[in-house]
C-alpha cells in the first residue's frame, strides 16, 4: 500500500507542478479577513473531521466536550468520520488525480509521515495558524511544535497535542524491566508466546526506536533521511526479530492490526507489554478497569520518541473559516484544559503554560494529578525527536515485506 501510494504522489507532484485553481483564490481571500468575519462565516456551516478513532477517551471528549461546545458557541456541527494516516493521504491524493475542487473533508488529525505525504502535492490549506488568536498561548518556536518529524510545519497545521512514547507493563508479572534490544530477546525466551507489537503507528514507533538504538543514539539518525544508515540499521533489524519472533504471540505468524488489541490483551493477561503515546494512558485505563493497577510505564534504551499531533486542512476543504473556528476552539485554554484532565481525555497540553493568563493557570493546577505515570522530569530527560519521516515510511514497508511476509 506504502508503494502503491508512494508512486502515486511521484505522478501526482509531476501533474500538479504549475497548476493553479479557483480554490487558490479562495484561500488567498481568507488571509485578508478578520477573526471575527471569519467566525460570522462559520455561523450554520458543518465541518467533516478525520480522525483515528482508536482512541476511546478521544471520542468521548470530542462528542461529549467539543461537538457541543461548538454548536453551543459558534453554531458550527463537528462531525468525526474515522480515518488515518494511509487513508487520509490516498484520500487526498485521488482528490489531486481527479481535480476534485470541492472536497469531503474540512479538518484531519494528523502528523509524521502523513503531514510529509500530503505537503508533497500541497494537499494542505496555508499558512493559517497565525490567524488563530489562541496561537498566542503557544510557543511555536519549541523545536517539538516547530517541527513535525524534522519537517518544518511552516503554519499548515495546527499543533493539538504533544506525546511521548513508552512501554506498559505489569509489575506484578515482570520484575525486571527489559530495557534495551538484549533484555527483550531474554525475556521472550524465559516468556514465549507474551509479547507482540501492531502493525499501526504503536508499533512502528517501537521499531524505530529500536532503530535508534541499533544506530547507538538519535544523533547518528538525525537529519535528513539517509539511505545508507537506514539499509545498514534496518538489515540487523529485521535479523533480530525475524531471530526472536518464534517467541512471539502466536510465534510470529500474524501481528495485530491495532494496538488497542495489544492494549486489551495487556489488560487481560495475555499479553506482558502493552505500548502508549502519552504518560497518561496507564491512569486512564486503570480508571477504566483495563488495566491492573500494578502497570508501571517505563523508557527503552533509546529514550522516549517525543512528537506532536496537529489539525490540517485539507487544501478543497469547502468550510475553511470554519475548520479554523474549529482548530481556535481546540487549542483555547478552556479545550485544552478539559483535554489534559484525566477525567476526560487526559492527554499533554500544548500550551505553554508561562503563557497562559493567572485564571487559566489556577484551573490547570487544579486537574487531578497522576498516580501511574511516570516522573515527567524523567519522561523529559529522557526524550528523543522522531526522525525524519521517510525512516517510518520505509519501517512500514519493510516490516510487512521482510517480517510479516517472511515465513
Amino acid at each position: 500500500m506504502l508503494k502503491t501510494t508512494q508512486l502515486l504522489l511521484v505522478m501526482i507532484i509531476v501533474g500538479c507542478m504549475g497548476c493553479s485553481t479557483n480554490s487558490t483564490k479562495k484561500q488567498t481571500d481568507i488571509t485578508k479577513l478578520t477573526w471575527q468575519q471569519i467566525t460570522d462565516n462559520a455561523k450554520g456551516k458543518t465541518v467533516v473531521m478525520n480522525m483515528y478513532g482508536g482512541f476511546k477517551k478521544a471520542n468521548s471528549y470530542m462528542a461529549d466536550y467539543a461537538i457541543p461546545q461548538l454548536l453551543k458557541i459558534y453554531n458550527i456541527t463537528l462531525k468525526i468520520v474515522p480515518a488515518q494516516g494511509n487513508e487520509i493521504v490516498n484520500n487526498i491524493m485521488a482528490q489531486k488525480e481527479s481535480n476534485t475542487e470541492k472536497g469531503q473533508i474540512d479538518l484531519c488529525w494528523i502528523n509524521g509521515e502523513t503531514f510529509y505525504q500530503i505537503r508533497q502535492i500541497n494537499g494542505l490549506y496555508g499558512p493559517f495558524i497565525n490567524q488563530l488568536p489562541n496561537t498566542q498561548y503557544i510557543n511555536l518556536n519549541d523545536p517539538i511544535i516547530k517541527y513535525d518529524f524534522q519537517e518544518e510545519v511552516k503554519g499548515f497545521e495546527a499543533p493539538w497535542g504533544k506525546a511521548n512514547y513508552i512501554v506498559i507493563t505489569d509489575t506484578a508479572r515482570v520484575k525486571k524491566l527489559p530495557i534495551s534490544m538484549e533484555d527483550f530477546e531474554a525475556y521472550w525466551q524465559m516468556h514465549p508466546g507474551k509479547f507482540t507489537l501492531a502493525q499501526d503507528f504503536m508499533g512502528l514507533t517501537l521499531l524505530k526506536s529500536w532503530l535508534v538504538e541499533l544506530a547507538g543514539g538519535m544523533q547518528v539518525l538525525d537529519g535528513a533521511f539517509d539511505e545508507k544508515k537506514y539499509q545498514t540499521y534496518s538489515t540487523q533489524l529485521w535479523q533480530f526479530i525475524n531471530k526472536n519472533k518464534k517467541y512471539f504471540w502466536k510465534n510470529g505468524e500474524t501481528f495485530p492490526a491495532s494496538n488497542v488489541t495489544i492494549a486489551q490483551m495487556f489488560g487481560s493477561g495475555e499479553l506482558d507489554f502493552s505500548f502508549a503515546f502519552g504518560n497518561t494512558d496507564i491512569d486512564t485505563k486503570v480508571a477504566e478497569g483495563l488495566y491492573p493497577n500494578t502497570s508501571k510505564g517505563f523508557i527503552l534504551k533509546a529514550g522516549s520518541i517525543h512528537n506532536t499531533s496537529y489539525l490540517g486542512i485539507p487544501y478543497n476543504s469547502i468550510n475553511k473559516e470554519a475548520a479554523m473556528v474549529v482548530c481556535n476552539f481546540l487549542i483555547s485554554p478552556e479545550a485544552q484544559i478539559k483535554k489534559v484532565d484525566i477525567n476526560s481525555w487526559g492527554t499533554t497540553m500544548i500550551l505553554d503554560y508561562n503563557k497562559l493568563d493567572k485564571q487559566w493557570q489556577t484551573a490547570y493546577n487544579a486537574i487531578p494529578k497522576l498516580k501511574y505515570g511516570i516522573d515527567e522530569a524523567e519522561i523529559n530527560a529522557k526524550s528523543i525527536k522522531e526522525t525524519e519521516p521517510r525512516y517510518m515510511i520505509r519501517v512500514a514497508e519493510d516490516f510487512r515485506k521482510f517480517v510479516i511476509n517472511t515465513k
